[in-house]
């Protein structure tokens, strides 16, 4: 989708792109050139080859969009070549990658922001107006995850990059040939910044307010080996210990008093949602079931109502200015407005709408939560990237329509 986001752009060209597997660049180059643009200049060859796209001079900014091992080592070398890194979720595998990242773009002065979408959701938007407007009155409790279905992610067949098998990692195709081995190797909530980064944005997390402390609880693994099962019985891969429970659940204190539930929730069969719950002493809006309650001005007294009418007429300023550009984007039209935020600070030199302290705060909740499983459900102290920066600055995220 990055690829596809960048040649749609009159403001932007993608110079190089880089992979080891013939496949994906194949894909890219044909994409690319059905759309009329120049060829982009291809690294392949070896785990390196990175560095020798980020050596080029005539790069402003980078899309990180590799298996989450790498993304550590990759954004700080490019950080350290002065370029701008736009990089997919999760920052790091470890706490002190988190913090090699924020000193890393605090010496070099490059800004650094995670891809996440969900921040631009449409309805999320809304939330995120009316909270701002003061509709939920003081925010007491939030909800949000990673509830999705993802059994056909992590397997296919090796033929086709979804379903159809139940092979993973190398007799596999495209995130199965990486994703599912840490549903093997790790406990934990591995994928906390759909639900989170919203959540961040409502309650001013590094902003006036800041995450103290989490603890984490995890469900008997059974998804995986069963979906395995069903399909191929008797299949090796049905046999393995799959660490990674089948729901964790993580709760996450906050300075300001607040208390976040968070959700991930990706191996049992289930529809899509999120998850979201934001809750306040005037009311509260629940994603699941589409419906809100604010208290004094609700038809009718503790009844929920239908959420349509009031995210309407609450529509967030920058879906109301680019909703034409942004309906043809993947994922409903967030991913053109997370590309365009990132786009925008490049062209304009200015910090990324989410920024390296965003960023980290949201991706370390995973290391920390498979620490307190470790820990036999003890809670881990969050750590502040900020270095207490946290208490004087101000939220800057989406306050207009400019996109920044």
């Amino acid at each position: 989708s990055h690829i596809s986001e960048g040649v749609l752009r009159d403001d932007t060209e993608v110079v190089a792109i880089c992979d080891i597997q013939e496949s994906s660049l194949k894909t890219c180059r044909t994409f690319i050139a059905k759309k009329g643009k120049p060829a982009a200049i291809e690294y392949t060859g070896g785990l390196d080859a990175y560095k020798k796209l980020l050596d080029r001079k005539d790069l402003d900014a980078v899309i990180i969009s590799t298996p989450w091992q790498f993304h550590k080592e990759q954004s700080v070398y490019a950080m350290n070549a002065g370029k701008y890194v736009g990089c997919e979720v999760i920052a790091g595998l470890t706490v002190a990658d988190h913090w090699d990242i924020v000193n890393t773009s605090e010496k070099t002065g490059v800004p650094y922001m995670t891809l996440e979408n969900v921040c631009y959701r449409r309805d999320v938007m809304a939330a995120l107006n009316m909270v701002r407007k003061g509709l939920f009155g003081e925010l007491i409790h939030l909800e949000g995850g990673y509830q999705h279905n993802l059994r056909e992610v992590l397997f296919n067949n090796g033929k086709q990059y979804y379903g159809g098998g139940v092979e993973f990692g190398k007799n596999a195709l495209s995130e199965a040939q990486w994703r599912t081995q840490f549903n093997v190797d790790q406990d934990g909530d591995l994928y906390p910044t759909h639900g989170v980064g919203p959540i961040m944005q409502y309650t001013d997390i590094n902003r006036g307010n800041r995450f103290t402390s989490l603890v984490s609880f995890s469900s008997k693994a059974r998804g995986l080996a069963a979906h395995v099962e069903e399909l191929s019985p008797g299949h090796p891969n049905a046999k393995l210990n799959y660490k990674n429970g089948d729901v964790t659940t993580t709760m996450i204190n906050c300075a300001n008093g607040e208390t976040v539930l968070l959700s991930h929730d990706t191996h049992l069969p289930r529809p899509y949602s999120l998850g979201f719950r934001v809750q306040g002493t005037n009311g509260i809006w629940m994603d699941v079931n589409k419906s809100i309650y604010i208290e004094k001005q609700a038809k009718n007294h503790d009844a929920w109502e239908p959420v349509k009418e009031w995210f309407d007429k609450y529509d967030h300023p920058l879906w109301k200015k680019y909703e034409k550009e942004a309906v043809s984007a993947g994922h409903g039209g967030m991913d053109w407005f997370v590309f365009n935020g990132f786009i925008e600070a490049v062209k304009q030199k200015k910090q990324t709408p989410i920024d390296v302290y965003d960023s980290v705060t949201m991706s370390v909740i995973t290391p920390l939560s498979t620490q307190s499983l470790l820990k036999g459900n003890m809670p881990q102290k969050f750590p502040d990237f900020t270095k207490g920066k946290w208490k004087d600055r101000k939220n800057t995220f989406a306050l207009d329509d400019s996109g920044l």
